[in-house]
């Protein structure tokens, strides 16, 4: 029948039509950044049976079926989700996604994910998206610690802004102590490095290792402060001893009267100060403890024989300052960089990643949304569960291949064209049958 055959090319007309929506759409967002390229896909329409097949006989010959297609109609419409190239922008507020995940956004209460990093701060200092999504992640606490298991939520860019003093707690302690025999000239190894008081005033503390006379592996500890009156303040009425392991060169025991100061689960030891340097303002509680990192990490504190390097590396303190810069590291990181030189972590970005990231529905602007046939996201860190890392001051291209996508603009128009004179023959047929009649 003529019209089976206007059915199936009406059909055909109507699919390739979709091809076409779906080829421009993707030649449009050539320079979208992050957009993904779609790829349509066809799928034949129920064929109707003409005759049902017969098994051979004895004397004859099996009979195959015979059907005829009604059509085609489009079966999926597959998102490309290969990485796009990645340009360096220098803009601190743009991030590309190296691997797998999407930047979670909030838009008024709407969950969205996208892989667009083009991201900007609004008028109330919060990482958003260009199209009004706030940006999720941990903010940090006013020491620069980030909690990463606690509950997402938008994170805030204090810029322009004077952040407050913060009074230190902890000082860490690394490098090496060269390896000391009991023998000889006692050897003494001086570090100072600046903390702070809960007003923001610098507090040079000095620590001064001695090696034991007559008593291998072993130092003694001393702490001191110049006190604002010119006067010294001494952290330990009895000085601390330092014992090391000559098989490893790793701390083995921070005695303090001969009392162990007992190590943390981790290894690490801290080494709670005696006495707080006085004519300063601590907050009610405060008691600094120096920390020895766990033995045999990158940052332990050693005695090997060559250079003396052992030094107070951080401290978890900071004067009063705005924010000058910003950077995003490859962790999702913010860091600040403030007015008194003092570097700080802002908060932390999250990425989600999904079992079945192709199942996830458009909703424009480049976001994303969960559909029963995503999964449910799984937001962590990023380079952590599968996740890519991010890269600041980059942003990931649009994966169109424009070569690919003009060769498919021809294949369709000539599928469109092909289905429209099916049409026209069959018109055609049909007004010479009427014709005859």
């Amino acid at each position: 029948m003529a019209e089976r055959s206007i059915l199936a090319a009406v059909s055909g007309i109507d699919a390739n039509q979709t091809y076409l929506d779906s080829v421009a759409n993707d030649i449009a967002n050539a320079d979208t950044v992050g957009f993904k390229s779609e790829n349509v896909q066809f799928q034949d329409l129920l064929a109707e049976q003409i005759s049902g097949g017969a098994a051979p006989t004895t004397g004859g010959a099996g009979i195959n079926p015979v059907s005829i297609g009604s059509g085609v109609r489009v079966g999926a419409n597959t998102v490309d989700l290969s990485e796009g190239s990645l340009e360096a922008t220098g803009q601190a507020t743009d991030v590309a996604i190296q691997g797998a995940g999407y930047l979670v956004t909030d838009t008024n209460g709407q969950i969205g994910y996208t892989r667009d990093g083009s991201l900007t701060i609004d008028g109330n200092g919060n990482l958003a998206t260009q199209y009004g999504g706030l940006v999720q992640g941990w903010q940090a606490n006013g020491a620069g610690t980030v909690n990463t298991n606690a509950p997402t939520s938008a994170i805030r860019i204090p810029a322009g802004e004077t952040i407050p003093a913060q009074a230190t707690t902890e000082l860490t302690l690394g490098g090496n102590l060269p390896a000391w025999s009991g023998v000889g000239t006692q050897p003494t190894a001086t570090t100072t490095l600046n903390a702070y008081d809960s007003l923001g005033n610098a507090v040079a503390v000095t620590l001064t290792f001695t090696g034991v006379a007559g008593s291998a592996n072993n130092w003694t500890v001393s702490g001191s402060v110049l006190a604002p009156n010119g006067t010294t303040d001494n952290l330990w009425a009895t000085n601390p001893n330092v014992a090391f392991n000559p098989a490893n060169g790793q701390v083995s025991a921070v005695t303090v009267g001969g009392t162990p100061v007992a190590p943390g689960t981790d290894g690490s030891i801290a080494l709670p100060v005696g006495t707080m340097p006085a004519g300063y303002t601590f907050p009610a509680g405060d008691n600094w403890k120096i920390n020895f990192p766990p033995p045999n990490s990158s940052s332990a504190v050693t005695q090997f024989a060559g250079q003396q390097t052992v030094g107070l590396q951080t401290q978890d303190g900071h004067s009063a300052g705005s924010l000058e810069s910003f950077s995003i590291g490859g962790d999702g990181t913010i860091t600040g960089s403030f007015s008194d030189g003092t570097t700080l972590a802002l908060g932390e970005i999250a990425l989600a990643s999904f079992t079945n990231p192709s199942g996830l529905t458009d909703a424009g602007n480049g976001t994303y949304q969960v559909t029963p046939n995503s999964g449910q996201p799984s937001v962590g860190t990023a380079g952590t569960g599968g996740r890519g890392e991010l890269l600041g001051g980059e942003l990931e291209q649009s994966n169109v291949n424009l070569g690919t996508e003009l060769t498919n603009l021809i294949n369709a128009q000539e599928s469109y064209d092909a289905n429209t004179k099916v049409l026209t023959t069959s018109q055609q047929v049909i007004q010479s049958l009427e014709s005859a009649a």
